[in-house]
């Protein structure tokens, strides 16, 4: 009692009980006020956004430098002229020619300003943040998105996000040799509880190792009742029945009828409606209370005291191994089809050691199926309340006389069952190149159980408690991190500890959190996921991303998302830097090159390009669809370059080509499609014009992919907005050149003088374009591929050789010499070591260590 006080922390929840409280802070001075206080502060530039401030002020100043060097080369040449006087040029037209360098010098800086990126972000931002609703994601920092494209690490709770968030009856015994299991024929190893003391790999045939517990036979769950007496059936029944305050309701959200109360009971109950076993209202009411004993986390039980004929019956439910040591004996059940489960009396017999020994190894065989174990026990008294034992003041008998010399029913294995689509969940971010971490609060048997279930849990990873992680050094820390996988018994603060340590490895740290004490692990992460139905208000405004299912899949979601937001912006890079260099070369050359100081594409023409190549094209690359297929390769760390190389390979051809084709048609279009007359110069200029116009819009076509895939259509159908956009273009494009000639300098050009410019532009897919997959996953699958056909790599190559690189570094942080090995803290600690199997030991006593490697 010393370490508690009287207070109440704002926020919390009342489980149990009644009570006044007194008001003693509000507001910002409370315990809740402080930590939201706490969590405020200014937001950081996401790695992407960082590089995107950098890129835009590298092309505004070559933008600028661009239109500047255009203008100081024609004024140059207009100063000539007038020095030479040829042409003669009336005033009113030197002012013209003026305005006109100036106009088309400061067109050019429109057009190299990307003043269309942050409108590219933005959309991709707002197309993602509302399809991610949809996707039971409700982002909060709209920055979170494009970070999860980078994440290299997810830290995870297990219950409610791995795992449902009901608890069921999956296995347990009856008396002492009956072991049931739900599913028998999939699950029947958890039948077999001397398989928790067999060394891995080992004979398990009778011959050679004799089995200690020849009695013990499985049984289906179902079938429960083929070996109990229709009187123990019934004490089974009422002691889930009567000793439990669980009831069933609506569930408001689809109208079908639930349990409500402690998962345990629910799960209790439900096995009794699966059974077929009498109602539980009317099994209550069937029998009358005349104690009860709430649930203490002292005692870890609970009991209730009813009539039972002329006397009275106490059953009692809780912590498995507190209850078995103060039983003396058991119920006793016979084989399906022997005959001697017709008994209207309930048989029992005394617990020897054996049976002992045979409860101990069930209970942590298990706790290492991560199943919670909880004990069914009764007592029987002739009269009530007994004579042997006197009454308290408040007419009730003490627990611990009720509670010795117990008998025995059954011992039931809970868990809750994972989440659907955990293991495809944890498979997909393992192809993307993101490690799992569990963080909870389990014993470690359990959290690994669990952890291996869901593939977490992997040859080469590390299974350590909080708090012998949080008292290493860090630099040892640093050293165990990259293989650390579970981390079991952790707070909050062994989460915080775990996610700074990730961070100063450079990782880029998604955790998940629900709780009020999870608010700095949360904030302190690069993405922090709070869950939506099980989290509160402190955990939400601390995450970016609200979970409103509390599934561990929407998290991969995320990802896919954030890789969609990364993309479309890259896409739109490509396709802005690859028409500002065309624009620009084109407007300088023309310029510089015409007689008339007026470059090929008029100040008008360049503000629609520029709007196709703003508006136009953000909307239209900025909506693809997220796929599974961008999981299919590795994030990009922080330092990664903006552009890959098949991006600039990409900008590179497409400038290129661009400019060489339209220079052609400038200088050389009349001569090689015979025009003449008149208006040989407009013509050739609407030439110009069309085949710079088509040449975008087809090349967005190019940029929807950022490798150098041959198939630039796939999955197009999934993105309307592209086609639609794409076909506005096109018509507005067509209206232009037969409509708007005087606003655009242009003229109607015959049909097949028309096409030549579709036809040229249509042809701009770049030669490097490839059919066969070599791309970087597939690259980087290789060594997998090769470890896979030679084992013998593996000596060189350990499964987890991602993680190398982070030991060398992190050694190197520590002034450790790389060719040095690795202090044997680690090494120490590989063989785990069951200390005996007594349950009544703490989980963290099960291992000598505290730490498992694999």
């Amino acid at each position: 009692m010393g370490h508690t006080d009287c207070f109440v922390v704002s926020g919390s929840r009342v489980l149990e009980g009644v009570g006044r409280y007194v008001v003693i802070a509000v507001g910002t001075k409370s315990f809740n006020g402080r930590i939201m206080m706490a969590l405020r502060g200014d937001a950081e530039d996401t790695p992407l956004q960082s590089k995107l401030n950098r890129l835009a002020d590298l092309i505004a100043w070559a933008g600028m430098i661009a239109g500047l060097v255009l203008f100081v080369g024609l004024m140059i040449r207009f100063f000539v002229e007038l020095g030479t006087g040829v042409p003669v040029m009336t005033p009113a037209q030197k002012g013209i020619v003026f305005v006109n360098i100036l106009i088309i010098s400061v067109t050019l800086v429109v057009v190299a300003v990307p003043e269309g990126l942050p409108l590219a972000v933005t959309i991709a931002l707002a197309f993602a943040t509302k399809r991610m609703t949809r996707e039971r994601l409700l982002v909060r920092a709209l920055g979170s998105c494009e970070t999860m494209a980078n994440a290299t690490v997810v830290c995870t709770d297990k219950t409610g996000t791995l795992t449902q968030n009901e608890m069921t009856v999956v296995a347990g015994s009856v008396g002492i040799h009956a072991k049931f299991v739900r599913d028998l024929a999939n699950n029947g190893g958890r039948a077999d509880t001397e398989a928790s003391s067999s060394k891995p790999g080992s004979p398990s045939t009778e011959a050679q190792h004799p089995r200690r517990f020849a009695d013990d036979f499985p049984l289906e769950l179902s079938d429960l009742d083929q070996v109990l007496s229709p009187a123990l059936r019934e004490a089974f029944n009422e002691s889930i029945a009567c000793n439990s305050t669980a009831f069933e309701d609506t569930d408001p959200e689809n109208g079908t009828r639930i349990f409500v109360g402690s998962k345990t009971e629910t799960a209790l109950l439900k096995m009794a409606v699966d059974l077929k076993w009498d109602n539980y209202r009317k099994t209550r009411e069937g029998k009358e209370q005349l104690q009860v004993v709430p649930f203490s986390s002292k005692r870890k039980a609970m009991g209730v005291v009813v009539r039972h004929g002329c006397g009275a019956r106490f059953y009692v439910k809780g912590a498995s191994e507190i209850l078995v040591d103060r039983c003396t004996s058991h119920v006793v059940v016979s084989k399906p089809g022997e005959g001697k489960n017709g008994n209207d009396e309930i048989e029992t017999d005394g617990l020897s050691g054996d049976d002992k020994e045979n409860v101990s190894c069930a209970i942590t065989f298990c706790a290492g199926q991560s199943l919670r174990t909880i004990a069914i026990c009764y007592r029987d008294f002739e009269q009530w309340p007994p004579a042997e034992v006197s009454v308290g003041k408040d007419g009730e008998v003490p627990y611990d006389f009720l509670a010795s010399e117990l008998v025995l029913i059954s011992i039931t294995g809970i868990e809750y069952p994972l989440r659907q689509g955990v293991r495809g969940a944890v498979a997909d971010c393992s192809r993307a190149g993101v490690q799992v971490k569990m963080c909870t609060g389990d014993n470690v048997l359990t959290a690994r159980s669990i952890a291996r279930q869901c593939g977490i849990y992997t040859p080469g990873g590390i299974v350590m408690e909080g708090p012998v992680f949080r008292s290493l050094p860090p630099n040892v820390q640093e050293q165990v991190v990259p293989r650390l996988q579970v981390l079991a018994r952790s707070s909050p603060e062994d989460k915080r500890v775990l996610v700074d340590t990730l961070k100063r490895l450079g990782e880029v740290v998604g955790v998940t959190g629900d709780g009020t004490n999870d608010g700095p692990a949360l904030k302190t992460a690069d993405v922090g996921f709070s869950m939506g139905i099980a989290g509160n208000e402190v955990a939400k405004e601390a995450s970016d991303i609200i979970l409103m299912d509390d599934n561990f899949a929407s998290i991969v979601k995320a990802i896919m998302w954030g890789r969609v937001v990364n993309d479309a912006v890259r896409k739109f890079l490509q396709f802005q830097i690859s028409t500002n260099v065309t624009a620009v070369v084109i407007t300088i050359v023309s310029g510089l090159a015409s007689s008339d100081e007026v470059s090929v594409l008029t100040a008008v023409q360049l503000l629609w390009i520029n709007i196709i190549m703003d508006t136009f094209a953000a909307l239209a690359l900025a909506t693809d669809p997220a796929t599974t297929a961008s999981l299919d390769r590795k994030p990009d760390r922080k330092w990664a370059p903006l552009f890959s190389c098949d991006m600039l390979k990409q900008i590179l051809g497409q400038s290129a080509y661009q400019c060489i084709i339209i220079l052609i048609f400038h200088f050389l279009g009349a001569k090689i499609l015979g025009f003449g007359g008149d208006e040989t110069d407009k013509r050739v200029t609407t030439l110009v014009f069309n085949a710079f116009v088509f040449a975008q819009i087809f090349n967005s076509f190019n940029c929807r992919s950022l490798d150098r895939r041959f198939n630039i259509f796939e999955g197009m159908t999934r993105n309307w907005w592209f086609i639609g956009i794409t076909l506005i273009e096109i018509g507005a494009q067509i209206l232009i050149v037969f409509i708007g000639g005087a606003a655009f300098s242009v003229t109607p050009a015959s049909l097949a003088a028309s096409g030549v410019s579709p036809s040229l532009s249509a042809s701009s897919r770049s030669p490097s374009a490839r059919s066969s997959d070599s791309s970087p996953t597939a690259r980087v699958n290789a060594s997998s591929a090769l470890s896979a056909s030679f084992p013998a790599t593996r000596l060189l190559y350990p499964p987890r050789t991602r993680s190398r690189s982070f030991v060398v570094r992190s050694m190197n942080a520590a002034g450790i010499a790389p060719q040095m090995k690795p202090p044997n803290i680690i090494a120490a600690t590989m063989l785990p070591s069951l200390v005996s199997f007594d349950p009544s030991r703490s989980a963290a006593q099960l291992w000598e260590t505290k730490v498992e490697v694999r």
